[in-house]
């Protein structure tokens, strides 16, 4: 191994005002190709910036590089093995499929979502206005919605909502004529014309533009699927997946050598949950595979912030060029090419790719980010989540349950405290209903009603 560079960032520039837009080569000074440590900037005393002389940050004292909390990532060349990468290509390039289901990443939004119209920054921010219209010192809000219009004007969307077409269609709704005749009324009606339009002409689903993304391992509760479960590739194609094992596994050796502490950070948090939710023999629960997809500026959620995120890339042939994964805020990008190891601070550092160009038709760029992700701390044993899930089902399947409806998904508010869980739960697993719902609970809520 060669001689490691090392950086360490003179500041960091504000960058908000291109997030969720794409990122070319005039978003960064310096172009990342051999193994590097890059820091972030210096904690310096603000009264000490005032009369510092000091041009080389390296060399100030208050800048440590072994301090892993200031790191904004570890870059080595070729450090996976060719048999890796290939098994790894071969295991998880399957996972992407076409989603709209990733926000700022994908990129400016086009004219439609799939032929449905975008409900603008500006529209949702007035919605948001005459909902909490008030009835105290109440005036013609027409002033009020120019100032909100104004300072829209500018705002780039990040909700990512659609209106309902049918919906729309069903009552002709129009925003800017249906906002016209509605604030001549009185505040009362405002409110509950806007809570309508809200609640029912707007999506309560958000979506971004199609790109080819998805997940494999492992992921938490979600409101509409509440228990901790296997990705549907997972689930579905786990002998395929495990021929990534091997390479994941490499990247958490990797991960433990470069960086330790954070390493350690995340295998804590690994500990904590049941080791079936793990790929085996790593920290990382998670695996976001992305089909030459060029993301746009953001910033990475979910994942555990003590701990770090990374980026790797697989192909088939490797013939494409471009790619590069830029750090606007520090001026600064990083050639990933198939087999380096980057452990990056995404969580904390905006980052997007520059276009990518494929050479060859056939081509195919695989862009893998590992991680922890931080909510699998609240899930209980594999075999609890798995009740939870039987539940659900069993609730949906059930067309005598008093809250079964056509396209009912099983899910309801209050389910997990009800009398109607813990029995099912008690029923199936005893121990499992002691651990984790004391009967004391239930028999108390139980009295309250007899």
């Amino acid at each position: 191994m060669g001689k490691v560079k090392t950086i360490v960032a003179r500041a960091k520039i504000d960058c908000s005002h291109i997030l969720g837009q794409f990122l070319d080569e005039s978003h960064f000074d310096h172009l990342i190709e051999s193994d590097t440590d890059c820091f972030q900037q210096a904690d310096c005393d603000p009264l000490d910036k005032l009369t510092c002389k000091t041009t080389d940050c390296s060399k100030c004292k208050t800048v440590d590089t072994t301090d892993e909390r200031k790191i904004a990532f570890k870059f080595r060349k070729n450090y996976f093995t060719k048999k890796e990468q290939e098994d790894a290509y071969l295991g998880l390039r399957e996972a992407a499929q076409q989603t709209q289901n990733r926000g700022l990443a994908a990129g400016p939004k086009g004219a439609k979502c799939s032929g449905r119209d975008w409900v603008t920054v500006e529209q949702l921010h007035i919605l948001d206005y005459l909902v909490k219209l008030s009835d105290n010192n109440f005036t013609n809000p027409k002033q009020d919605i120019a100032t909100i219009r104004a300072q829209c004007a500018n705002k780039q969307d990040t909700r990512g909502l659609v209106w309902l077409s049918s919906e729309v269609e069903r009552f002709q709704f129009k925003f800017e004529t249906w906002l016209k005749d509605t604030i001549k009324k009185d505040p009362a009606y405002i409110r509950e014309q806007a809570s309508w339009v809200s609640n029912e002409l707007i999506s309560d689903t958000t979506y971004a533009n199609p790109v080819l993304s998805g997940v494999a391992g492992w992921y938490d509760r979600y409101p509409r699927i509440p228990y901790g479960r296997a990705t549907s590739y997972t689930r579905d194609n786990y002998d395929k997946f495990s021929l990534a094992f091997p390479f994941l596994q490499s990247l958490n050796r990797g991960f433990k050598e470069l960086l330790p502490w954070r390493h350690a950070n995340q295998q804590a948090a690994a500990n904590k949950i049941d080791s079936r939710f793990l790929v085996p023999k790593t920290v990382f629960t998670t695996v976001t595979v992305n089909k030459t997809f060029r993301t746009a500026a953001h910033y990475d959620a979910g994942d555990l912030s003590t701990g770090l995120s990374n980026l790797l890339v697989v192909s088939n042939n490797g013939r494409y060029s471009g790619g590069y994964l830029v750090f606007p805020e520090y001026r600064i990008a990083v050639n990933v090419r198939p087999g380096d190891l980057l452990l990056v601070n995404n969580h904390e550092i905006l980052h997007g790719n520059t276009p990518i160009v494929l050479e060859d038709p056939e081509a195919e760029r695989i862009s893998l980010v590992c991680y922890f992700r931080e909510a699998m701390l609240e899930l209980g044993s594999y075999e609890y989540e798995n009740l939870r899930y039987e539940f659900v089902e069993s609730r949906r399947k059930n067309p005598e349950h008093p809250e079964w409806r056509q396209g009912w998904n099983g899910v309801s508010s209050g389910m997990w405290e009800s009398h109607e869980w813990y029995t099912f739960l008690q029923e199936k697993n005893p121990n499992l209903a002691a651990k984790y719902h004391p009967p004391l609970t239930y028999s108390s809520l139980e009295s309250l009603f007899s």
